[in-house]
């Protein structure tokens, strides 16, 4: 090795949590080297969440002068222009660039190493004919699209989210395989878009969301178009002229492109992970709480971790590694109160247990439900599909939250903070929300809680009594 370089931190992938990890330590006066083979800002900006929310964009605006007519406004969708949509998607990432590039993080002083990295000692990594000692080192790569062992699926062209947002042509029917968010949301995308859309997948949609809130996401895909094939078996793809062939358990499928969303796998490949002494199997590398590998000195964060694989994750992952790494605090991570969303139209939002997990865990349970179609601004919209559903201990104890709406994204956040700072259900009944505001969904669902004892027999008989007094 001609050139060798000593730092305190060493970071390996240049997504979100290994840029806050980078960003961090080195603003906090570690000396820290960051290393990522591919594009800075990681899969979140150029392949994940950053372009699907922009292609979810066009094609939720598309959709609104679809139904204008049930606010009273004559108007026409004359068409949609698929190259201008594609650059409108490359147009928002362009604009989040700078705030990932290499520049901006040299100017924090960082040195940034765009090089494949690769373990050849318990703390040592070769990058290129450099080689690079740390004191801590933290595995950042992320994941990427797991495919499916299906016959044939090799021989023909196909999508990724890895390259789905390169097309600039319409695809006239998009096959989806997978119904996870990424291929619920694009699902939807394409067919507000003007595609039709065949989603597939080997069991139900969204599996990991409480299954009467998905109903409501299935019922509106299925309204705008999209056709849904749950339970069902791909067994082989094949190509015939110009269309993709899918031969199910249940009959053949055809469409003219092909999106495979069928999960993630952990990227671990080329990092000699055995030489570093570090473990890990296909879910990703081992951790334990404190997000140390089997290996102290390596801290593993993000979906290479196992587990929840969203940007928000990472990002809190980042501060667990930091507060361990520079401060030597025994910090844990503690997922209990971790969000994820679905970002389709309408949104599915998600914290804490689900009503089949906190039975398990607690035994006796209270569930609170509040429809949209009762609340005013949703009303006034004409965005009243949806619905918020709470889950608590018998004494009241908030332990999870799922809300399926307009902004439910938006809306889950107070659920998460209540979660995190174990509060009462009380708490989020006596808040004063404006009105009208999608918010009182949540303060009329947690109010329902005491409904049953407000309005019994037992309170009538004590106001009654009072009022004899004057």
């Amino acid at each position: 090795m001609s050139n060798v370089i000593s730092c305190d931190i060493c970071v390996i992938g240049g997504g979100s949590g290994g840029l806050s990890v980078a960003a961090g330590a080195s603003q906090m006066g570690a000396d820290v080297v960051l290393v990522e083979k591919g594009k800075m800002g990681g899969d979140c900006l150029n392949y994940g969440c950053v372009p699907s929310k922009a292609l979810l964009g066009a094609g939720h605006a598309a959709q609104h002068v679809r139904e204008a007519a049930k606010f009273g406004i004559d108007a026409d969708l004359k068409g949609i222009d698929h190259k201008a949509v594609h650059d409108h998607v490359h147009d928002i990432i362009a604009g989040i660039e700078p705030h990932d590039s290499v520049e901006r993080f040299e100017g924090l002083g960082v040195k940034v190493i765009q090089e494949a990295a690769r373990f050849v000692g318990p703390q040592e990594i070769e990058v290129g004919d450099q080689r690079i000692c740390a004191k801590r080192f933290v595995i950042s790569t992320g994941s990427r699209a797991r495919i499916p062992a299906v016959d044939g699926l090799d021989e023909v062209d196909y999508f990724t989210n890895a390259n789905l947002f390169d097309m600039q042509e319409k695809p006239d029917h998009l096959l989806v395989l997978g119904g996870g968010p990424i291929g619920m949301e694009m699902a939807q995308a394409h067919r507000q878009l003007g595609c039709d859309v065949t989603l597939l997948d080997r069991s139900s949609i969204m599996p990991k969301d409480d299954a009467e809130l998905v109903d409501i996401v299935r019922r509106n895909l299925v309204q705008e178009g999209v056709d849904i094939k749950e339970n069902i078996s791909v067994e082989k793809v094949r190509k015939e002229g110009d269309n993709i062939i899918l031969t199910t358990d249940q009959g053949e499928v055809t469409g003219t492109h092909l999106l495979v969303a069928a999960g993630r796998q952990v990227n671990v490949d080329g990092l000699n992970l055995e030489a570093a002494n570090v473990a890990y199997d296909d879910k990703g590398i081992r951790v334990d709480a404190r997000l140390r590998t089997s290996n102290k000195k390596i801290f593993a964060i993000g979906d290479v971790a196992g587990g929840f694989q969203f940007t928000h994750k990472a990002g809190y992952d980042a501060g667990i590694v930091i507060r361990n790494a520079l401060f030597r605090m025994p910090a844990k991570a503690d997922y209990k109160a971790l969000p994820w969303v679905t970002y389709t139209a309408p949104e599915l939002a998600t914290v804490g247990l689900d009503e089949e997990a906190a039975r398990k865990a607690h035994g006796e349970i209270r569930i609170m439900r509040w429809p949209f179609s009762e609340n005013d601004r949703a009303r006034a919209e004409r965005k009243t599909e949806g619905l918020i559903k709470v889950v608590t201990n018998k004494k009241g104890l908030i332990l999870g939250a799922s809300i399926v709406g307009p902004s439910a994204g938006e809306l889950i956040q107070v659920w998460v903070l209540a979660i995190s700072q174990k509060m009462k259900i009380g708490a989020m009944a006596s808040m004063i929300a404006p009105y009208p505001t999608l918010s009182e969904v949540s303060k009329r669902a947690a109010g329902s809680f005491y409904t049953p004892s407000l309005f019994s027999e037992k309170t009538k008989k004590i106001v009654r009594f009072l009022l004899r007094f004057g």
